[in-house]
């Protein structure tokens, strides 16, 4: 992972990170799962850049360097099942179910979500504050700008990927879904994560139970999120 610490080099990961996600969504077939989150995430990473080259983050050190951490962890989750090895668990059911024609392109979506803000975003608030010598509290204010931006693309992703009216044996299982599924309560939680194992980091076989559980736990909402529906369209 890039260290929070260079500004410019984080800066460079994050616009790199983002031509890796550019390519991962022009370079898979259209239905496939991460093609799907790749397309989603990378509009957050464009818009993250735009605001840290606008001055719009209280500290740009802080912000560059956990934007850059958090791309770095989808990106090594996909290098990790691309080369045969396990993922973490809580994108194991993404990969597994990518190509499965009975998912709709919104599961895929909000299970990328899920797992990249259930268990990545902690981490990734975690490692930048060892690095810089500082509280998780003190990126809070930046935590929370970000979150800001995936609740308006969360919005948009539930416009654009809902069926339309000709699909409505697909939009009634869909809709539950979508509603059982919050990204401002799974954000929540992940701050709450951070914050449990940041005052774990004493603790490092407690601090790593922990870590397994919370994996597992996001993985396992995910494969719920990634039921297939029978009649779903192609994407």
């Amino acid at each position: 992972m890039t260290s929070v610490q260079d500004p410019a080099a984080a800066g460079a990961a994050l616009d790199a990170a983002a031509g890796r996600m550019r390519a991962l969504a022009a370079g898979l077939p259209r239905p496939d799962g991460v093609a799907v989150f790749a397309s989603v995430y990378l509009a957050v990473t464009d818009e993250v850049r735009v605001r840290l080259a606008a001055g719009g983050f209280a500290d740009r050190t802080a912000a560059a360097g956990l934007a850059a951490d958090f791309a770095g962890r989808f990106l090594a989750a996909v290098d990790d099942a691309a080369a045969g090895r396990r993922p973490p668990a809580c994108w194991r059911p993404l990969f597994q179910a990518r190509r499965h024609r009975g998912v709709h392109p919104l599961q895929f979506a909000l299970a990328g979500i899920n797992a990249h803000i259930g268990y990545d975003l902690p981490l990734a608030v975690v490692a930048s504050c060892r690095t810089l010598g500082r509280e998780p509290e003190d990126a809070e204010g930046d935590f929370e700008r970000v979150g800001e931006l995936l609740v308006r693309l969360e919005e948009r992703i539930r416009e654009q990927l809902m069926p339309g009216p000709d699909l409505l044996d697909v939009a009634d299982p869909l809709t539950h879904f979508a509603g059982a599924w919050s990204l401002e309560r799974a954000r929540d939680a992940a701050w709450a994560a951070a914050r449990v194992l940041w005052r774990l980091r004493g603790l490092p076989e407690v601090g790593e139970e922990f870590t397994e559980r919370l994996d597992q736990s996001v993985g396992l909402v995910s494969r719920c999120v990634l039921v297939p529906l029978r009649g779903a369209c192609d994407g």
